[in-house]
């Protein structure tokens, strides 16, 4: 199939969830909601060329929990809403892509102007309010994209809003892996890319497996202990998930729960 009828079939897609969001997401209650939200996502991942496995799933909370996973792309959005639908703090800039910062707007994101400090204070509270409420809300602590190769050092800022609610975090680990098994860096959106550029080497790259592994929850009484014991997690997953790794068929897409070799390091 050719690149162009790809991004078109792509398109297509992001209209419909505009259409699904704007005529179905009013009157739905929020399971059903979540439900429109991951089936949308799922069919994203595929038409982008990837299948989602999840790893031990058997630990993930599903409210009142501050999500915080590594970053490589805006693909990983789509990947974790795929896997369970969680609202997201974003970046200001998001809420002015084309059709992409609709979606954002419409799904709870909570959006953050970097530049402004005092912008800061705003955010932890609203994080803090939904984490009491028990709702869910996914940070990426490293606070920029990387080619997901290593980790960046996570900012333990947003970490305080969990601690104030007295919530645990939940660690995450996206790992893109290619055709061949092997870690593929064709989905980060790094450096100079573009948007169009980012999508194309993506589109190009063939078949890829989006892995996802949930870690244990974290408590812990103080942001720089939760940020150091959610960097650790996450690093031990993003180690465990370069060597073999377990494969399984369950519902709609590739899922596996259960421990991956070597894991432990990825628990709190």
């Amino acid at each position: 199939m050719s690149l162009f009828i790809r991004k078109t079939r792509l398109f297509a897609h992001l209209l419909r969830g505009a259409w699904i969001v704007a005529t179905r997401f009013p009157r739905a209650s929020v399971d059903v909601r979540h439900a429109l939200n991951r089936a949308w996502s799922l069919k994203m991942l595929q038409l982008c060329g990837m299948k989602l496995v999840v790893h031990n799933d058997s630990a993930r909370l599903d409210a009142g929990a501050l999500v915080v996973s590594n970053h490589i792309s805006w693909i990983d959005i789509y990947v974790i809403n795929a896997w369970r639908p969680t609202p997201f703090v974003s970046k200001a800039e998001i809420r002015n892509w084309p059709l992409i910062g609709w979606f954002a707007k419409h799904l709870d994101t909570v959006f953050i102007e970097r530049e402004k400090r005092s912008d800061a204070r705003r955010i932890m509270n609203e994080l803090s309010s939904r984490l009491e409420r028990g709702e869910l809300m996914c940070v990426f602590p490293e606070g920029t994209t990387s080619s997901g190769v290593a980790l960046l050092p996570f900012h333990s800022n947003m970490f305080q809003a969990a601690v104030a609610a007295g919530k645990p975090v939940q660690p995450l680990c996206i790992y893109y892996e290619d055709a061949q098994g092997r870690q593929t860096t064709a989905p980060a959106y790094i450096d100079d890319l573009s948007l169009k550029q980012s999508l194309d080497a993506m589109l190009g790259a063939g078949a890829i497996t989006a892995h996802v592994y949930v870690g244990e929850p974290i408590v812990a009484e103080d942001r720089r202990t939760l940020a150091a014991r959610a960097q650790e997690a996450v690093n031990g997953a993003l180690e465990a998930m370069r060597g073999p790794v377990v494969a399984g068929v369950t519902g709609e897409v590739p899922v596996v729960s259960g421990e991956l070799p070597g894991a432990q390091g990825a628990q709190a």
